[in-house]
């Protein structure tokens, strides 16, 4: 007989199924649980920054100023004599010489005058020669007491009056040529012209407002208005006015316009006005630059700079390496073992994405640039080589007129440093 085959409920195959989840969810706990103390066992890897090597350079420091341009000489055209435009000979903007004919006033009353003044001469001339012609004949008859000495005396004093009218005539006809003169109205120096201020037809004189204006623009001055501090400093700190001078002599100017490019020509200094604005407590300077083809013009502005001293084994350090805490100033450095340190620092001028350092490092130390957000003081970090951006390059360049990267004073004063990545600002 075969075995009797057992039944198998579905509550038994109910239970059968939660023995082995059961079963399975110990088994993953167990696994997960391994691989949790595996990964405590695990230490972390140093977080990788980015460093560089503090090294000293000689740096120029210089100084930048508003800057306007004006012309070497400005020569106001006026009209000498008072009468009616007929001409304008020149074109508005246009380079003129010495002595061209800018303007044309109608010369007939002038011409009358000298026609007038001539003929007053000649009447004079004549009396004169009657007067001449008297004393000739009255010297020997008064010898010969043939006449009294009072007609020869009053034959003698009516030449010197003619003589005297003679002169007073030929003074008239002069001036009469000098206004038949004027009314060819000319420039004064060789430069640029500017607009006409008066139309043919219209009635100008010595009273009136000028004609135009005529600049020499090559060379072209160039003026800034320094501060009575800094130009104490600069003088002081010269013992003698030759010294100064041949200082100042060798002083070279470089002028950015307003377009953002930098003038080709290097400026030289051309004067200091006489005294200190009381108003403003500055005073007003010039250099001089040349102008080829005079693409300066008056009126244009623009910035002057120029190197003011040299600072000796300056420390510059990027500008994103600096950490500010209410005016307070830090850098993290790499000390022994790879560890984060943190140094306070006094900061000082500025140049580009670079600062000069003044205290609180020294040549050799290395210090963080890049990834302050990642370390904390004590923790051991990965230091890689920090290289600056094409963008910091480009910054440094723009603020540098020349090769030796000169640094404008007091910048830190308007610019404060970045905080570092993941500072709170």
């Amino acid at each position: 007989m075969l075995a009797p085959v057992p039944i198998v409920t579905l509550e038994d195959s109910m239970n059968v199924c939660k023995l082995l989840l059961m079963t399975f969810a110990f088994a993953v706990a167990a696994m997960t649980s391994c691989d949790r103390k595996k990964e405590e066992k695990a230490p972390p890897l140093p977080p990788e920054v980015l460093v560089m090597t503090v090294k000293s350079v000689d740096v120029p420091i210089w100084s930048e100023w508003v800057a306007t341009t004006d012309g070497a000489v400005n020569a106001k055209i006026r009209a000498q004599v008072t009468g009616y435009l007929t001409e304008q000979k020149y074109i508005e903007g246009s380079d003129v010489k010495k002595g061209d004919v800018l303007f044309v006033i109608d010369d007939r009353p002038f011409r009358a005058a000298l026609d007038q003044a001539k003929g007053d001469l000649a009447q004079q001339q004549a009396r004169l020669g009657k007067a001449t012609i008297d004393v000739n004949r009255y010297t020997p008859l008064a010898a010969e007491q043939a006449i009294s000495q009072q007609e020869l005396d009053d034959a003698i004093q009516a030449k010197l009056a003619a003589e005297a009218a003679v002169a007073a005539a030929k003074a008239v006809v002069v001036n009469a040529e000098v206004n038949l003169g004027f009314t060819k109205v000319t420039s004064l120096i060789d430069g640029v012209a500017g607009l006409a201020n008066a139309q043919i037809g219209d009635l100008v004189g010595p009273t009136a407002a000028e004609l135009t204006a005529v600049s020499t623009v090559n060379p072209i001055k160039v003026y800034f208005t320094v501060s009575e501090r800094e130009y104490l400093n600069w003088t002081l700190q010269y013992t003698s006015d030759a010294e100064m001078e041949e200082k100042s002599k060798s002083l070279e100017f470089d002028l950015v316009l307003s377009n953002g490019s930098t003038w080709p020509h290097k400026g030289k200094f051309y004067f200091a006005d006489r005294q200190i604005d009381v108003r403003t407590g500055s005073i007003r300077l010039a250099a001089i630059f040349e102008n080829p083809r005079n693409v300066l013009r008056p009126g244009q502005f623009g910035l002057i700079r120029t190197t003011v001293r040299i600072q000796k084994d300056a420390i510059l350090i990027p500008q994103r390496a600096i950490i500010e805490t209410q005016g307070l100033y830090q850098v993290m450095i790499i000390e022994a073992g790879n560890k984060i340190g943190v140094r306070p620092i006094k900061v000082g001028d500025r140049i580009g994405s670079d600062w000069i350092v003044l205290s609180g490092l020294t040549p050799g130390e290395t210090i963080l640039v890049e990834g302050q957000q990642k370390v904390r003081p004590g923790m051991v970090a990965n230091p890689k080589p920090y290289a600056p951006s094409s963008e910091e390059k480009a910054a440094s360049a723009e603020a540098t007129p020349d090769a030796k990267s000169p640094v404008k004073p007091g910048a830190p004063k308007v610019s404060p440093a970045p905080k570092a990545d993941g500072e709170k600002r």
